[in-house]
């Protein structure tokens, strides 16, 4: 794999609502897409496995695919992180998410409905809990309402994770 490769390319489809706090599936003429609410921390989370060919040497970028409902002016928040489910490595009863990485005071599209793109860098090791290739693992996006000053909701509509 190189850098800048794609990895895994997860739609809202695939995304699964936490049972608290969990974003809710939607769509906007008839795009599917994940809504996170403008005075909540609300999260998704998708499950996939690395892919075979990840060097797993610098880490990874993950891509937020995101609109707003109706905000076109202030900042969105959004946090990252990465649960290692692995080869006999996580008891799957509980939760066991890394600490959060995050990209802050993305200033929103000056139209609602039209798709901007943000990344959050991961290192390899720890910062990604230390997801290697083949090995499953979950993502959990949250938008950090509580932090952003944007009203409205937010609408993820996929997420792309390549090779740094």
């Amino acid at each position: 794999m190189a850098s800048g490769d794609t990895l895994p390319i997860l739609t809202a489809h695939q995304a699964i609502s936490p049972a608290s706090a969990g974003a809710p599936h939607s769509s906007r003429n008839l795009h599917p897409i994940m809504v996170f609410d403008d005075t909540t921390n609300w999260s998704t989370i998708f499950t996939c496995i690395m892919p075979q060919n990840y060097a797993a040497t610098t880490g990874v970028t993950v891509y937020l695919h995101y609109s707003m409902a109706t905000a076109t002016a202030d900042t969105v928040d959004w946090d990252v992180s990465f649960e290692r489910i692995g080869d006999q490595q996580l008891d799957v009863d509980g939760d066991s998410f890394a600490a959060v990485n995050s990209v802050d005071n993305t200033t929103v599209p000056g139209t609602a409905g039209l798709v901007d793109v943000v990344n959050v860098p991961f290192t390899a090791g720890a910062d990604m809990d230390s997801v290697v290739k083949g090995e499953l693992f979950r993502l959990k996006v949250t938008r950090d309402a509580v932090s952003d000053d944007a009203t409205g909701n937010a609408e993820l509509h996929a997420v792309e994770i390549r090779e740094t």
